[in-house]
């Protein structure tokens, strides 16, 4: 079944799991295999892969960027600035098994995001997602789809299991601080890592904000193409932030909402139920 662009529909149910939804919840990740077939994954990767390198603002050489920029290009709110992305990012079938990992009847939009790792691209540190977005909910999650067959060597990512039980670990965002700083926590703590290993095109993770996870850089000789897509449980308010990128978000992702409101402004959708 093909849209009126002639893109695959991506409408019809993924067959989740009870063991998947059981494991998100125990570990804060998921790893899902075929979440899209390698049929309708690539026309989406020719249309994704021509917006991010279009819309890209990234010139500096690799040897002049520092730490977070040299872990990935990045490229966000793509759906908004071209039309094919947006039936990407607003599929029914992501946005379901998102609500279904969480145990939430629906689910907004947040924003998506092309991350290409280049060939020859540095480590992205450990961090915490949420760090930057300003929702009053525990309820977020993000799908991180390869676009491209991704060995582990390319930069695939690592998870500490279980770290999304304890909640906000520290005021830090992706830097050689946060590298350095939850390192330290994940050993003190004893988090068990999980590592996505090799993915197929069209394999996915999904994880939640709160949990911890890191990606080394890209040995391979190729670009880590993927797309990811944030989404967060249908009746979330904005939260009061706490720090610059979480007021650099609401102005950006919630416009004209203010801490209080619930997070629904023209730019987070209702994508399940739809």
């Amino acid at each position: 079944m093909t849209t009126t662009s002639g893109l695959p529909s991506l409408a019809a149910d993924y067959a989740l799991r009870q063991e998947d939804i059981q494991s998100y919840g125990q570990n804060g990740h998921v790893l899902l295999r075929s979440v899209c077939s390698a049929e309708e994954v690539e026309p989406y990767h020719r249309v994704i892969s021509e917006a991010a390198y279009r819309y890209s603002s990234e010139q500096r050489p690799m040897e002049e960027r520092d730490t977070y920029g040299r872990a990935f290009l990045q490229i966000m709110n793509l759906w908004q600035a071209d039309e094919n992305v947006r039936l990407f990012t607003t599929a029914r079938r992501f946005a379901k098994i998102a609500a279904q990992l969480m145990g939430v009847s629906g689910v907004r939009l947040y924003h998506d995001q092309a991350l290409y790792k280049e060939a020859g691209g540095g480590h992205t540190p450990w961090h915490q997602d949420f760090y930057y977005w300003p929702l009053d909910t525990a309820h977020t999650v993000t799908l991180w789809m390869p676009l491209v067959d991704a060995e582990s060597s390319m930069g695939t990512l690592t998870f500490a299991s279980g770290s999304h039980k304890e909640g906000y670990l520290g005021p830090l965002g992706i830097s050689d601080e946060s590298e350095e700083y939850f390192q330290r926590l994940v050993e003190e703590r004893g988090f068990p890592l999980s590592h996505s290993g090799d993915m197929a095109a069209g394999d996915a993770t999904f994880h939640s904000g709160a949990v911890l996870h890191n990606a080394p850089g890209n040995s391979g000789t190729r670009t880590r193409e993927a797309m990811t897509v944030i989404y967060f449980a249908e009746g979330t308010r904005v939260s009061t932030p706490d720090n610059p990128n979480r007021a650099l978000d609401l102005k950006t992702w919630l416009p004209g909402l203010k801490p209080g409101d619930e997070a629904a402004s023209p730019l987070n959708p209702l994508l399940y139920p739809v």
